[in-house]
């Protein structure tokens, strides 16, 4: 062993079961419940892997020069550890989310096969991680109301009630590819009827007040039906959906429509 190999920092199963464990036990002194932080550590660890995996691939994809039987085999065996992180990273997502991918189903992310995986109630840690994500989101396009309706945690039960556990884990993701791709559009809308707009403050427009608004857009577009029963469930005020439907329409005659 060299020094340069020696010098090279390397943890162990211990060092990582060490800054977990405290880790757990710092955010329980904030008031976080253990299986809350023991969930959050568990999706970072399973994104890492994933990301792993993706560079990992982009590697496998041209091997370095040398006879043909060396790069095959160098292909093979980058090829054959991608997969090997895949498969830990998928078994380190079903721990993270419980028994959510037991059956199979569409990725994280996708919206194929959720019917056939149980939609688990929505829970705090999952509510909490949604917060996080829509606000910066809203202020991208808009600024904070005033008049914002206090209803921030109805909506958005109502929104990840309509997502199996999988697919709130890959929400964020998900919900910026939607900002991002709509970005015209959804900046249009919230100028004309949201925050500092023209449209005076009405009932049916109150939803485009509230961070949440962005994210209730992206399961108007996605899962219709589904929102609506979850809607009807909270008694949140059918208006606010037909608003925000209008809202969107009427930005398409001067913005580019979401692509499909």
């Amino acid at each position: 062993m060299n020094a340069t190999e020696e010098d090279r920092l390397r943890l162990d199963e211990a060092d990582v079961r060490n800054a977990k464990t405290t880790l757990v036990q710092l955010l329980a002194r904030a008031g976080v419940y253990s299986g809350d932080a023991e969930e959050l550590i568990g999706l970072v660890e399973a994104g890492a892997l994933a990301l792993a995996q993706r560079e990992l691939d982009a590697l496998a994809a041209e091997a370095p020069a040398g006879e043909a039987p060396y790069a095959e085999g160098w292909l093979d065996g980058a090829r054959a550890v991608a997969e090997g992180l895949g498969a830990r990273a998928e078994l380190t997502l079903r721990q993270a989310v419980g028994r959510g991918a037991e059956h199979g189903e569409g990725g994280p992310g996708g919206e194929g096969g959720a019917g056939m995986e149980p939609r688990t109630p929505v829970g705090r840690m999952e509510l909490e991680r949604a917060k996080v994500v829509v606000l910066p989101f809203y202020l991208s396009f808009t600024e904070v109301s005033d008049l914002d309706p206090e209803v921030s945690e109805q909506v958005l039960t109502a929104v990840l009630g309509t997502m199996t556990a999988r697919q709130r884990a890959a929400y964020a993701g998900r919900l910026t590819r939607f900002a991002e791709d709509g970005r015209e559009r959804v900046a249009r809308m919230y100028a004309e009827y949201g925050p500092g707009s023209t449209i005076a403050i009405h009932g049916r427009y109150s939803l485009l007040h509230s961070p949440t608004s962005i994210a209730v857009l992206e399961r108007l577009l996605t899962t219709p039906e589904e929102l609506r029963v979850e809607w009807d469930a909270a008694e949140l005020p059918p208006a606010w959906l037909d608003g925000l439907t209008r809202a969107w329409e009427a930005a398409a005659a001067t913005a580019g429509s979401l692509p499909a």
